[in-house]
């Protein structure tokens, strides 16, 4: 077909008046295939339901994909993507290195994400369509060359990197509508092994993260398999099958099955595209690009990171992808050298290479078998290594270079070593497929950088399992079976292997799914009080279900069963102090000989400092404060008695804790001994002094009959809204039977759970339920839908009191991480995390109500007084003291600086106790004190308030950008309130900033008059609340 012929068929189907796109596609094609001899023109619409361009241009000679082809209709007015095409062409063009957009009469060339040419091969007249005769050479001189230019050379890791994420994006979303096809028989392999995957490994693993996962480990299968290329020109995904290592089996046959010729060709085009991409890389150049500083010493880690930054941040983050610095690494891997010397009285350390005999089970038994028994003897070495969530093998490789150090002077013995006395005791877990596929790469090119050289097939012992679950054998397909061997051979090691060494940086996740019944059994010790025999007396202890307290739970398992041995992680830092954890410290100290750890501080969410004031960075990204921790069992302590404990504390910069690490190991670190005791076990210094003191007070849970915690929604956007009318349109959606279930679960983004219902809740809401004003956060109120229609835990027994404004309800904390919080409310409350944003808010009303109706009448309320306290605090002051003067008194104390930092470590462990008064002068100043602070947080005289804080620019009142500058507080670039104070603008209430929080909630949002008049009020409260907390000093 030729350029005129071509134009002739469009306008013949054009003329017909009833063409669309698909109209012309075959024209295009016999076009494109007249002109591109050596080349195949394929247009396959179920490629193209599945994600791919309309059209894929592949070489003869190797069917590798050199161009594809996106097509419009006729006169589109998008063809670069800027409106109705934006995701789609944005999508191609970074995946893509060359693609051509089209509507047939207009070309535009893209390559590597740059517009190269456009090209108008015709244009409508009318009802009909004319060629440009002067452009047809232009154009048969362009496609040529687009379709035969050689790939532009990759030379940069951060281009690889990027390359190699946007097409593992593009793969992903491709898998995941193969696999969202029902009823597709082209897909059965593809379904096949997303059901092994499911029923071996990860049991909640959904389309999407399975595509996912899929995605990443054919890009990074093909890296270690370009790795291995000697000659890269002719690189392919059949090439790739034979390249990966043999010490990898699992890989290699995901890969001989991904490069066979059966792979759904809907997926097939994007991994030959990939490969075309690491034909063209220059891998020595790639890695010689990670090396010379401290900081990319590690090429394969920062290779993946720089990888998961392009193909998706976020997932970084959910699956707790952290670069471990080399210098807590270094730290760790040096230490547990140290302790095997000094405790365990092993010379050479972590290159030991002495061997015992263990008992295993025998899977050979036979019971019809004379002498056939359960259990045999075999050797293992006694230094048995094992990361368990091993991620890209940064701790196994830092072993390797430590035991490599020790050969410096017999080199000629190492290879040796290595066959016999290495690999047979490094041992790794991994659930993630991409992470254990660069494990294996680092391992491999590690030994290889140490001059030591394959020369079997025994594989390196890094296992895709799932390191908190028992072992299980599997049978299906033959995807199924790869599994089930990896899973298999990991669950030897997990039940036979005499583990010496547990060492890593397990994940952190507090949403944990890992509760299988082998993980949950063992958790059972760490949920029961110090002693071991009560349960934890905690009303939900979900602290104890964060996944790295389970792997500190599976390490100590491995080593108790061993009889001795080391655990040496990183991991955060709450269970060194947090109330919860007293039992799982009181069991480690039990199970342990001694156990040293190293508080990195670095807390960002508690807003940690160094004691002199200055700044406390974490050694990570994460807000999270971490520790390193060694969990040492020599087997010699008395079965009863608790292990001995060390403790060390490491605040400052990031970089001045690198240098500390660096410099030290656990025997030069200045470790201070504590002595933990009941009932907490702290593993910190703590100052208990005041105690007896302390005590002498009454706690608030003991002078109010209800105090609860406040009242949590689970869906605080639906529940929860800042003007009226928009609480009352949801639950007008909410009675309008016309609008179903689903309908309003895509409107308002909630799902059910455990509590809560939909179905359920629109039963429950009455067609006369209104909003109510509730208090969210210090001095922010909003608009309540109030019930259990809105709500997992609506509290009624304390918000029914707060209805009317005649009641006051004090709010506090029971355990206190960050600052100690306490404020007041006359509204109903409409979260539970009131007064500070990490620990959950007590709410106890000053009044109850006799009418079980809950009547606000005045005749009907009672105190919620315990009468003892109350008679003990009148035989202090020698008068009966009015209900209100001793909520002032109980507000004024706990709002005192004296009285927060005298009694602060145990405003961390419970509800805070107020001393009883020593007589009526003090109670009366402490009384007016809380009183005014009262008055001020309630608001309720602020229209008596002259505030002086002014808001000068007319403008659009539109919350931007909150910003403090030259005592003006800025909400977008032109309008500002005036006359602020910094103090009061970085003012803390509890653990919030209310003259930041308030505004910084409302951006996107106008404010209002009344907007505007509070945020005023709000800053002229915590002025005089400064002024009246300074008399405290006076006193």
């Amino acid at each position: 077909m030729t350029l005129k012929d071509y134009i002739s068929e469009l306008n013949k189907q054009f003329r017909t008046g009833i063409a669309r796109e698909h109209s012309y596609r075959p024209a295009l094609q016999q076009l494109m295939s007249a002109m591109l001899t050596d080349m195949v023109v394929t247009n396959e619409p179920a490629r193209i339901d599945c994600g791919a361009p309309d059209y894929i241009i592949s070489r003869k000679s190797d069917n590798a994909p050199v161009a594809f082809v996106e097509a419009k209709d006729i006169n589109d007015s998008d063809l670069d993507g800027y409106k109705q095409h934006k995701l789609q062409f944005n999508r191609y063009r970074e995946s893509l290195d060359r693609i051509i957009f089209t509507d047939y009469l207009d070309f535009h060339f893209y390559e590597n994400g740059e517009l190269k040419d456009c090209i108008r091969l015709g244009k409508v007249d009318g009802n009909k369509i004319v060629g440009i005769d002067t452009s047809f050479g232009k154009f048969v001189v362009m496609i040529k060359a687009f379709t035969n230019s050689l790939p532009q050379k990759i030379t940069s890791a951060g281009r690889l990197a990027s390359i190699m994420a946007s097409k593992a994006r593009l793969l992903a979303e491709t898998i995941k509508r193969v696999l969202d096809k029902e009823n597709d028989s082209a897909s059965i392999q593809l379904k096949g092994q997303y059901e092994a995957f499911k029923r071996v490994l990860l049991h909640d693993i959904t389309h999407e993260s399975f595509a996912d996962v899929y995605a990443q480990t054919i890009a990074y299968g093909m890296f270690a398999a370009r790795m291995h290329d000697k000659t890269p020109e002719d690189f392919s995904r059949h090439e790739a099958a034979t390249l990966i290592p043999k010490t990898n089996p699992f890989l290699r046959q995901i890969f001989q099955s991904i490069a066979g010729y059966d792979l759904d060709e809907r997926i097939a085009w994007i991994v030959d595209d990939l490969a075309l991409s690491f034909a063209a890389t220059d891998m020595p150049k790639i890695l010689k690009g990670y090396g010379g500083n401290n900081r990319h010493s590690d090429p394969m880690i920062h290779f993946y990171e720089d990888f998961l930054a392009s193909y998706n941040p976020k997932l970084r983050k959910s699956k707790g992808v952290w670069y471990t610095p080399s210098a807590v690494v270094g730290f760790i891997i040096r230490s547990v050298d140290e302790i095997l010397k000094r405790d365990f009285d092993l010379p050479n350390g972590l290159a030991d290479y002495s061997e015992i005999e263990h008992e295993v089970i025998n899977e050979n038994y036979n019971p019809k078998v004379k002498g056939s028994k359960h259990t045999k003897f075999e050797k293992y070495h006694r230094v048995q290594i094992l990361d368990p969530a091993v991620g890209t093998g940064t701790f196994l490789a830092e072993s390797i270079n430590c035991i490599h150090n020790k050969f410096s002077n017999m080199q000629g013995m190492w290879q040796g070593y290595v066959e016999k006395h290495l690999l047979p005791r490094l041992n790794g877990f991994e659930i993630l497929m991409a992470p254990y596929a660069i494990a294996h790469l680092k391992l491999d090119w590690i030994l290889n950088s140490t001059g030591y050289i394959h020369t079997s097939d025994r594989r390196i012992r890094i296992y895709l399992t799932n390191s908190l679950e028992e072992h299980h054998k599997d049978i299906g397909t033959l995807f199924s079976m790869w599994l089930s061997q990896e899973a298999n051979e990991a669950g030897r090691i997990k039940r036979d292997t005499p583990v010496m060494v547990m060492l890593g940086n397990p994940p952190y996740n507090g949403s944990s799914t890992n509760n299988g019944q082998w993980i949950t059994d063992l958790m059972k010790s760490y949920k029961k009080e110090p002693g071991g025999k009560v349960p934890l007396n905690e009303r939900n202890p979900k602290w104890l279900n964060d996944d790295y307290v389970k792997f500190i739970r599976m390490a100590q398992y491995f080593i108790e069963q061993n009889g001795e041995g080391i655990l040496a992680y990183i991991n955060p830092h709450g269970f060194l102090d947090n109330p919860t954890f007293r039992g799982m410290r009181w069991e480690l100290l039990r199970a342990f000989d001694s156990i040293y750890t190293i508080n990195l501080h670095g807390n960002s969410k508690k807003k940690e400092t160094a004691p002199d004031g200055s700044k406390d960075e974490n050694v990570f990204d994460i807000m999270q404060g971490v520790s390193i921790n060694f969990f040492i069992k020599k087997g010699k302590k008395k079965k009863n008695a608790l292990g001995r404990l060390f403790h060390y504390d490491l605040y400052g910069k990031r970089e001045s804790k690198y240098s500390f690490l660096n410099s030290n190991n656990i025997t030069t670190v200045p470790y201070t001994e504590l002595n933990p005791q009941s009932p907490m076990y702290f593993f910190v210094p703590k100052d208990f002094g005041l105690e007896k003191e302390y005590k002498k007070g009454f706690a608030i849970n003991e002078l109010f009959t209800t105090c609860l915690l406040g009242p949590n929604s689970h869906r605080d956007d639906f529940a929860i809204a800042f003007d009226k009318e928009t609480a009352s349109i949801r639950i007008r959606d909410f009675l309008d039977r016309s609008i179903t279930d689903d309908e309003i679960r895509k409107l308002y983004l909630i799902k059910d759970n455990r509590d809560w219902k939909l179905s359920q809740a629109r039963m429950m809401v009455k067609v006369d339920d209104c909003p109510v004003t509730c208090l969210y956060r210090p001095f922010d109120y909003r608009w309540m839908l109030y019930g259990d229609y809105a709500f997992d835990y609506p509290r009624p027994q304390i918000n029914n009191q707060l209805i009317d404004e005649n009641n006051i309800a004090l709010i506090t904390t029971r355990q206190t991480k960050e600052h100690f919080g306490v404020f007041v409310s006359k509204v109903p409350l409409g979260q539970h995390k009131i007064v500070t944003p990490y620990d959950g808010s007590y709410i106890a009303p000053l009044f109850s109500f006799l009418d079980t109706n809950g009547s606000l009448e005045t005749e009907s309320k009672i105190s919620n007084y315990r009468i003892d306290i109350v008679e003990k605090v009148n035989s202090r002051i020698g008068k009966d003291v009015e209900a209100m003067e001793l909520f002032d008194y109980i507000y004024g104390m706990l709002n005192s600086p004296i009285y927060i930092n005298r009694y602060k470590e145990f405003l961390k462990l419970d509800f805070p106790r107020v001393p009883y008064p020593k007589n009526i002068d003090e109670f009366n100043q402490i009384s007016e004190i809380g009183k005014k602070l009262r008055e001020l947080h309630t608001m309720v005289n602020s229209s008596t308030w002259i505030v002086e804080i002014g808001y000068p620019i007319v403008g659009s009142n539109l919350v931007e950008k909150v910003e403090f500058k030259d005592l003006r507080v800025y909400i977008n670039e032109t309008q500002y309130f005036d006359n602020i104070q910094e103090s009061m603008f970085n003012y803390y209430i509890g653990g919030y900033q209310p003259a930041q929080k308030w505004l910084k909630d409302r951006k996107g949002r106008k404010l209002s008059f009344e907007d505007i008049r509070h945020y005023q009020e709000i800053i002229y409260s915590l002025s005089e609340t400064s002024k009246i907390i300074s008399q405290f000093y006076e006193k």
